[in-house]
């Protein structure tokens, strides 16, 4: 078997997937609900793709749905809703299981199923595509500077407008405390400890967040501290009703809004270093990088169990996204 299946393929994201898996020359499948039938033939027609649709509270048509499968992209969120289940059905299925949630919660649900999933010889790769990729790219490459780094703390810039789709999963996934990571566990922070980090044009003040990349940069490195921040552009969260917001930025505005990081590490004889990453958009990087991920998974790259893309991949794995760069400030 060596099918793809994005379920979600209808959204914003999971279109722009398509458009760059379908390149791959690997068997692709488009599917998601049945409301969705006209636009995911629309893509499939393009794309020489064939379609499923199925409900994910259906366990037996999720079952159905990924018969012949062996990589399935949940690219349909709120991930709060669509990746546990569809997580244990491709378990159940032995199908390889990738997205590009943002929501801390659905990476609790990926790792705690762990062991199922080492039991089925499955791979479960939340953060395929999005800021958990950039960030652990990011913060491994960092990481590789020091001997025995002891704390990261690693800032995203926000900028440009956001999708609908985005903006409906960013008001369900909102974390109801602000957490880092002390010696490996999660401890609740105030929100009001700002910091400034340089992205590459001088110091921006950001505020603490409760990001995945606490669990996902803690699993790929074992450095014990962590805590994450975002800077955001003026404009760029929505306002108004999210049913009233467009699609998604067009391409225009997605070329204008490039996406910046940037990272601290200390190491336990004090040292300090600092890296900052520049890339596309971050809509643009999530579907390369998601489409990347996959054909890599679908080519053999494979490790059995809860897995994140810079301790499956290497820490490089950003910098292979379109022009994406890593840069050491000190």
């Amino acid at each position: 078997m060596t099918n793809l299946m994005i379920y979600g393929a209808a959204g914003y994201t999971g279109a722009m997937v398509a458009e760059h898996a379908a390149s791959s020359g690997h068997g692709l499948l488009l599917a998601g609900r049945e409301k969705d039938r006209m636009r995911l033939q629309a893509l499939a027609e393009r794309y020489g793709a064939d379609i499923r649709l199925f409900s994910l509270d259906d366990p037996d048509a999720v079952a159905a749905g990924l018969d012949g499968v062996s990589v399935v992209l949940n690219a349909a969120g709120p991930f709060g809703n669509t990746a546990k289940p569809l997580m244990s059905a491709a378990i159940s299925a032995g199908v390889h299981y990738l997205d590009f949630s943002a929501e801390l919660d659905t990476y609790r649900e990926a790792l705690a199923l762990d062991n199922t999933a080492r039991e089925a010889d499955v791979m479960l790769l939340p953060g395929s595509g999005g800021s958990v990729a950039m960030l652990g790219s990011l913060a491994g490459h960092a990481v590789a500077r020091v001997t025995a780094p002891q704390k990261i703390s690693i800032a995203l810039h926000v900028a440009g407008s956001m999708s609908r789709g985005s903006a409906i999963s960013a008001s369900q996934g909102i974390a109801p405390a602000t957490l880092h990571l002390v010696q490996g566990e999660f401890v609740k922070r105030s929100p009001e400890d700002v910091r400034e980090f340089d992205f590459g044009s001088g110091p921006l003040s950001s505020f603490p967040v409760t990001l995945p990349d606490l669990l996902t940069i803690h699993h790929a490195t074992s450095v014990p501290d962590v805590e994450t921040f975002v800077h955001v552009t003026a404009g760029s969260f929505p306002t108004g009703e999210v049913q009233d917001l467009p699609v998604g930025p067009s391409v225009e505005e997605r070329i204008e809004s490039r996406y910046h990081a940037s990272v601290e590490v200390i190491a336990a004889d004090g040292t300090v270093v600092r890296s900052a990453l520049d890339t596309v958009n971050r809509y643009t990087f999530t579907a390369l990088a998601a489409a990347e991920a996959a054909r890599r998974v679908l080519e053999g790259e494979v490790r059995v169990g809860f897995q994140t893309p810079s301790g499956l991949f290497g820490h490089g794995f950003a910098v292979t996204i379109a022009d994406t760069r890593i840069v050491d400030v000190e």
